[in-house]
């Protein structure tokens, strides 16, 4: 009888350990379903970039068979579309770095100092309302603020300036900073809002007011950030494409002077892509070896942007 008993709750001990082994099993291929699912992810991803690069490399490869990498970067002409060619990226390249260094002049003080409003003044039902309105704004078609710059931003910089021309690089740059103005203020408070309360109260326990705080403690402390900010700001600026195609003009011309319509390299490949130049002609192979420059210059400012990252990351 003593046995029996004994042996009793080991015999139904059976199936909740039988239970508890399906269980963990299940769990175990969950696991590994979701771990496949992120590699396959990130895969996507990394596989989207090498075919980039590798379509850009090889298309440019053909191209520059034909014509001399020194000319085309030093060539002050681009005109691949006329009788008399000319593969000079500069133009294009100008162009690009003007509109983008106008919209940076406006978009980094300005998404700064909301970041730091956002962050050490506003309240909290100002910041709830204020950061989805900026992100918001961010995504607004790029056409719209295209016909934006055109059509109000160039009226009203004629009256300032009369000479001013219908397509500039002024009114272009002004609305791509406006645009860029979401992704570094948003970024930028992130990363002043990541600073750690403690440095603050330091701060004011040295008798500093709440400004000096946030411009000499919480500032310098979130660099890493606002630099980060800044460069997803400049590759953003460089990139964009529908706001000079409509108000900057499409004819490449060599000058930094923002007062004049100029071509960018987004816009080149916008104009030529949707033209009727056949592929594997000379003056369709121009897009990649212009798409390859771009890739280069924003590949720059990213390798800076780690390298600022790196040099004035805080670690609390």
């Amino acid at each position: 009888m003593t046995t029996s008993t004994a042996a009793a709750p080991a015999a139904g001990a059976l199936p909740v350990t039988s239970e508890r082994l399906k269980k963990k099993r299940t769990r175990h291929v969950k696991e590994r379903v979701i771990e496949a699912l992120l590699f396959f992810a990130a895969f996507i991803s990394v596989f989207t970039t090498a075919a980039i690069l590798y379509v850009l490399i090889s298309e440019s490869v053909l191209f520059f068979q034909q014509v001399s990498i020194f000319d085309f970067l030093t060539d002050t002409q681009w005109t691949p579309l006329f009788a008399d060619p000319h593969y000079g990226i500069l133009p294009l390249l100008s162009g690009t770095i003007t509109v983008a260094g106008v919209g940076l002049l406006l978009a980094i003080p300005v998404g700064t100092i909301i970041a730091v409003y956002l962050s050490e003044f506003a309240s909290v039902g100002v910041r709830e309302v204020v950061k989805p309105l900026l992100e918001m704004l961010a995504g607004v078609p790029t056409i719209v603020f295209g016909y934006f710059a055109l059509l109000f931003v160039t009226p009203l910089l004629q009256r300032i300036f009369p000479d001013l021309p219908g397509f500039n690089m002024l009114s272009a740059g002004l609305v791509v900073g406006i645009m860029i103005v979401p992704y570094i203020s948003s970024l930028a408070e992130d990363a002043m809002r990541a600073v750690p309360m403690s440095l603050r109260e330091g701060s004011y326990a040295m008798g500093a007011t709440r400004f000096q705080t946030a411009i000499k403690v919480v500032a310098p402390a979130a660099t890493s950030g606002i630099a980060a900010a800044c460069i997803l700001g400049v590759s953003r600026a460089v990139g964009e494409t529908m706001v000079v195609a409509v108000a900057a003009g499409m004819q490449p011309k060599f000058t930094f002077n923002p007062m004049e319509g100029a071509g960018t390299i987004t816009a080149y490949i916008v104009q030529v892509a949707l033209g009727d130049l056949p592929h594997g002609e000379l003056a369709y192979q121009t897009i990649f070896a212009a798409g390859l420059t771009l890739v280069l210059l924003t590949l720059v400012f990213n390798i800076l942007g780690y390298w600022l990252r790196r040099k004035f990351r805080e670690t609390y």
